[in-house]
């Protein structure tokens, strides 16, 4: 069946006129094209491959492995077909695949690197399971990056300025735009579960159903945009940034994880209910790699800001079952639904990369048969802290991690390495408010 008669009858059920065909890039946006719906399928696609080599702030670096600025063949996805609820005329998303002119995967596309590990458990007749959390601020609208940011107001015009973690009066203030989430969530199939109120000000944390790793790393994906866009329309903006206030609580990812068989069977319980070898591998492989992949669950300067209070924050790879304070969480339950929640990533992260960077810890760990460490008892809080304090010491563990290149493909550790250094430089290269107010004068 060719891509028209796959994808023109979908439109014309449904009267698109617009397909916004993209790729998630390093940062986790949407890079790509808008097409007429009538000329979408007619022709091969492409883009270069260097989007791939593109910084934060829109600047490119040059990736040693793409010296001629090829362009990739884009082949659409047609299982990611949506519709976008919030165009003004009636228009579809879909997802694009990113290859060669040798049909093999670009090396340095997230949702390739994602596939990449995947590929692994399956050559081990393994399937991960997976269900982020994702947590965000609202914000009142500006356009001074020099001003704080701030909560927006809520009904009768006040602004929320106590912390009200859970509060349902709280949520309440902005229902116009949780039932609209919500609505755009249902338009294009995901799966969001429960929506609650975080510990700072117009702070909010959803739930994903658990599934598929792709597909979830696609909804989380397709979820920060749909909110931007929930938030524009309320006259308010959305940030995923994991420290957007200094004296708030940061913003995280949590990403849930288990491993089925062949059969759907959870291989981190044996027959009889009890932890199985294979789940304290995947737990001592995430406490032995995860200080490698730091980069990737911490991508930003400002994402280690989210680690600067011990007291508050999981900064740690300690374990235990359900305990909030630890790196690693294992939720109380049932022997079938076993799983580990990694609470280290930041909102800001892309979701494609964290999933994968986190599943290879725990990939690794089974395979090499790596022990845990004992759970702890009572808080984690203050405890040693064994990841990364800055993002260079972050960029160089990754850069010469040679378990993360084997997992990770080393044309994308080496590029998305090359990103990060460039956009640290660019920060390096700003004089702060402080260092002028404080320091040009009394030094």
């Amino acid at each position: 069946m060719s891509k028209d008669e796959v994808f023109q009858p979908w439109f014309t059920k449904r009267g698109i006129e617009d397909v916004e065909a993209f790729v998630p890039d390093m940062a986790g946006s949407a890079r790509g094209k808008v097409i007429p719906a009538a000329k979408f399928g007619t022709g091969e696609m492409k883009m270069p491959e260097s989007i791939f080599s593109q910084t934060v702030s829109g600047d490119f670096i040059d990736d040693p492995n793409n010296v001629e600025d090829r362009d990739m063949l884009l082949v659409p996805d047609a299982t990611t077909l949506r519709p976008v609820p919030w165009a003004t005329d009636p228009a579809a998303s879909v997802f694009l695949d990113c290859y060669r002119r040798d049909m093999t995967r670009v090396p340095t596309s997230p949702r390739g690197v994602l596939r990449r590990v995947l590929a692994k458990f399956e050559s081990s007749g393994w399937i991960p399971v997976v269900a982020p959390e994702v947590e965000f601020y609202l914000l009142s609208p500006h356009s001074d990056p020099m001003k704080e940011a701030e909560p927006p107001e809520g009904r009768l015009g006040w602004t929320e300025g106590a912390r009200q973690p859970y509060s349902i009066d709280t949520m309440n203030d902005f229902d116009p735009f949780i039932n609209d989430v919500y609505a755009y969530c249902e338009d294009q199939g995901i799966r969001i579960d429960t929506l609650s109120q975080e510990a700072g000000p117009a702070q909010f944390e959803i739930n994903f159903l658990h599934g598929n790793a792709v597909d979830l790393a696609d909804q989380v994906f397709l979820f920060k945009r749909t909110v931007r866009e929930a938030a524009i329309e309320h006259e308010m903006h959305a940030t995923f940034l994991a420290k957007p206030m200094s004296e708030d609580a940061g913003s995280a990812l949590h990403i849930h994880q288990s491993v089925v068989d062949k059969q759907g069977n959870n291989i981190f319980s044996t027959p009889d209910g009890e932890p199985s070898e294979l789940f304290y591998g995947f737990l001592g492989g995430l406490q032995r790699y995860m200080p490698d992949a730091m980069l990737i669950f911490a991508p930003y300067v400002n994402s280690y800001r989210r680690f600067l209070n011990p007291d508050s924050s999981p900064v740690n790879l300690a374990w235990a079952i359900d305990n909030r304070t630890v790196g690693l969480r294992v939720p109380d339950g049932l022997a079938d639904a076993r799983r580990i929640e990694n609470r280290v990533a930041g909102s800001d992260v892309n979701p494609y990369l964290a999933i994968a960077a986190t599943l290879a810890c725990g990939y690794l760990g089974m395979v090499e048969g790596s022990t845990p460490t004992d759970p702890i008892s009572g808080s984690a809080y203050g405890s040693e802290f064994k990841l990364h304090w800055h993002i260079y010491s972050a960029i160089e563990a990754l850069r010469d991690s040679n378990a993360m290149r084997s997992m990770l493909g080393d044309e994308f550790v080496t590029l998305y390495c090359g990103l990060k250094h460039a956009e640290f430089m660019e920060f390096e290269e700003i004089i702060t408010p402080w260092e002028r107010e404080i320091l040009m004068f009394n030094v």
